[in-house]
């Protein structure tokens, strides 16, 4: 049975009361937290919640490790002190990626229009949680019947020079996925794919929620992208402070208005941490709702008319645990996965109803989200297809991906070539991601996405990880919880096939400003780092976004791949068993995968035509890496027409860009700011409208 206006209006209503009610019987902790901070404290919440939260900003480099360094030392700090000042540092220093990923951000944010009468009206907003999956309050689309009534508009914004954007309308799917809670006030709704175009997600991004605490305290600031009013959309911008927390709900002030419902409320490092969903209104002694004038608020005065003093939003980890716990089929269960493991919805399926047991000889069956299917499945009826026999035992196979035949008129072939640590991951959803980063790019560039299934995607990631793992000394895989980076450098400098470890580690540190003489100016945060290579290694972490670890294991990687004839051949014969043998190339590499490149390019059959090359976050720059290449030295790829290399300052992997060296010939070098926590991330490097017009503009439009 559909919702009535009627009842959709008491829903509203409802959730306003319910919210008002919330912050009275909250009024005794809202006021001690106002006191604190009338009085000067920063953030008054638990020291645990503050330690919590300070670790949570370092780990997803929220703040440089060299501001955080600089500031900490400058003063003798207690812990928890020191845990306040990395907060209000995080509130204080907002760097330049703090613009960009705010785009990207409001990027996923949609306005939800109601089709009624003939008309078209603005009806609320929601907020792309997974490739197929947005979420918006309950109140806004209270069930099934009423969501099919609405549908979703991307892009309903003004561009930089305040002109209207191009609008994308996306269908609700709701027979697909649906998920709704009074109490918690959300929906969880699928998108349609327009035609047989990219999951949503794959255009405009989406965000990554988290179960996790320490997203939020309280004083912190938070910000709102929505549409108020059904307006454009627009942003409400950190002038705002989280006053309560309550175990699922959590109050701030900031300026929203009803159209807001369902708008994405973020932290400064633009997590979602709670869902909006209702303003508080401010009531009289008889509780009677009041106006801006002081008078009481009337039944047709309408929602702008109310003095609103607080707003309310669901917190997301609530959300997420209610949906942990709901009775699904394996189908659903799988898109829900598809929102990410800091969900926790991914070990959730563990607990799922078990499928039917195959016949007696009958191959095994595979659960799939069939993104491609132009009639969505029953509810709670999962999709199956025969299992393969290499899928048997790793339910989902971890080999190379060719494109479809027919992609780009079947002559021109797009190549990825990923980079190290990819042993555990599926080529099917690496592929997904890097399109996904390339869409966003496009999007922003105002240019039409790509499918995923158009690219090429070549796997080496379990080859390598074997290879690797095969030549370290310890009886079990070097683990961060065993030893420190340094220690573990120690021993790839040991290891190193030609002994050339150290003296690549040494080089990214000196280019990276490292003095050749005395002591690093700053050491590693926390880090208490020992041994020979702690101060080269402790120098890179404090200047770029990467970490002691990442930077030490991706050197000995690099270091392996170019000192060892075995792997270098058993990588490159990975990579030649999926890619094309004939037509156009336009190869997009990453990180290892750039170095890889480079040697690939020397081996490709004559009948395979060049004519990109995109190197991204790549290491070539260094002379420990690019003298022990196949051609050996900085040269001009062979046989390639055109060359673009993109590179992040505070990417540690790409110390050595731009490529200045005259014997590279003629490239294009793109500078780009990704966000703090993901320098070196191929998404956010293909996400920006530079590089993605670059490799667009070498495509031909699909048929």
């Amino acid at each position: 049975m559909s919702v009535t206006d009627r009842s959709h209006r008491e829903l509203h209503q409802q959730a306003a009361a319910e919210a008002a009610r919330r912050y009275e019987n909250s009024t005794a902790e809202r006021e001690r937290v106002e006191g604190r901070l009338a009085a000067g404290v920063r953030f008054p919440d638990s020291p645990d919640a503050l330690a919590v939260r300070a670790d949570r900003i370092l780990d997803r480099g929220g703040l440089s490790p060299s501001a955080v360094v600089a500031d900490i030392h400058r003063e003798a700090m207690d812990l928890p002190d020191a845990n306040e000042r990395i907060i209000d540092l995080s509130n204080e220093l907002q760097a330049w990626s703090f613009l960009p990923r705010g785009v990207r951000a409001g990027a996923t944010v949609a306005r939800i229009t109601l089709r009624r009468d003939g008309r078209e009206l603005p009806h609320g907003t929601g907020f792309l949680v997974s490739p197929r999956l947005l979420m918006t309050n309950h109140h806004v689309l209270p069930d099934e019947s009423f969501a099919r009534t609405c549908f979703a508009e991307f892009n309903a914004q003004v561009t930089a020079d305040n002109l209207p954007d191009t609008v994308v309308r996306m269908e609700l799917d709701p027979q697909t996925f649906f998920a709704a809670d009074r109490r918690l006030d959300f929906a969880l709704v699928a998108l349609a794919p327009t035609g047989d175009g990219p999951a949503p997600g794959e255009i405009f991004g989406w965000n990554r929620l988290s179960v996790q605490t320490g997203k939020l305290v309280l004083g912190e600031k938070v910000n709102i992208i929505g549409h108020p009013s059904g307006r454009l959309k627009e942003i409400a911008l950190r002038d705002n402070a989280v006053l309560v927390r309550l175990d699922d709900f959590v109050h701030y002030t900031t300026d929203t208005e009803p159209g807001n419902s369902g708008s994405p409320v973020f932290n400064d490092q633009w997590e979602v941490v709670a869902l909006h969903h209702s303003g508080v209104p401010k009531k009289d002694d008889q509780g009677r709702v009041l106006r801006k004038d002081g008078r009481p608020w009337q039944q047709g005065d309408g929602d702008d008319a109310i003095e609103w003093v607080a707003n309310e939003g669901v917190r997301i980890s609530s959300i997420l645990k209610h949906l942990a716990g709901l009775d699904l089929g394996p189908g659903r269960r799988a898109l829900l996965a598809e929102m990410g493991p800091d969900t926790g919805l991914d070990q959730a399926m563990t607990t799922a109803p078990a499928l039917p047991a195959a016949a007696p000889g009958a191959p095994p069956e595979r659960t799939t989200a069939m993104p491609g299917l132009t009639t969505p499945p029953a509810p709670g009826v999962p999709v199956t297809v025969p299992m393969t026999e290499s899928e048997t035992e790793t339910q989902r196979p971890r080999v190379g991906l060719r494109a479809r035949s027919t992609a780009f008129g079947g002559h021109r072939h797009l190549v990825f070539l990923h980079g190290r640590d990819q042993q555990e991951k599926f080529p099917d959803d690496l592929r997904r991601t890097w399109t996904a980063g390339l869409n966003r790019g496009l999007t922003l560039a105002s240019l039409p996405p790509l499918d995923p299934e158009d690219v090429w995607f070549p796997f080496y990631g379990t080859r390598l990880h074997d290879l690797v793992s095969g030549r370290e000394s310890t009886a079990e895989p070097i683990g961060l919880d065993r030893v420190s980076a340094a220690a573990a450098a120690e021993v790839f400098a040991a290891e190193s096939p030609t002994g050339s470890y150290e003296r690549l580690l040494y080089e990214a540190a000196a280019r990276a400003g490292m003095p050749q003489n005395g002591p690093a100016a700053t050491e590693g945060f926390g880090a208490g780092l020992v041994g020979a290579l702690h101060r080269p290694l402790s120098w890179l972490a404090a200047r770029s976004d990467l970490d002691e670890w990442t930077i030490a294991t991706f050197l000995r990687d690099v270091d392996l791949y170019l000192g060892d004839g075995a792997v270098r051949q058993a990588v490159l014969d990975s990579v030649m068993e999926t890619m094309p043998t004939s037509g156009e190339l336009v190869l997009v590499t990453h990180s290892l995968g750039t170095v890889v490149g480079m040697d690939l390019l020397t081996r490709i059959p004559d009948g395979l035509d060049p004519v990109l090359l995109v190197t991204a976050g790549s290491p070539l720059g260094l002379d420990g890496v690019n003298e022990r290449l196949l051609t050996r030295g900085p040269h001009q790829p062979p046989r390639v027409r055109d060359w673009v290399n993109v590179w992040c300052p505070t990417d540690a992997v790409a110390i050595g860009c731009p490529l200045a060296d005259d014997r590279w010939g003629k490239l294009t070098q793109l500078a780009v700011s990704n966000g703090r926590d993901r320098a070196h991330k191929i998404d956010e490097y293909l996400g920006h409208p530079g590089p993605a017009r670059e490799i667009r503009g070498v495509l031909p439009q699909q048929a």
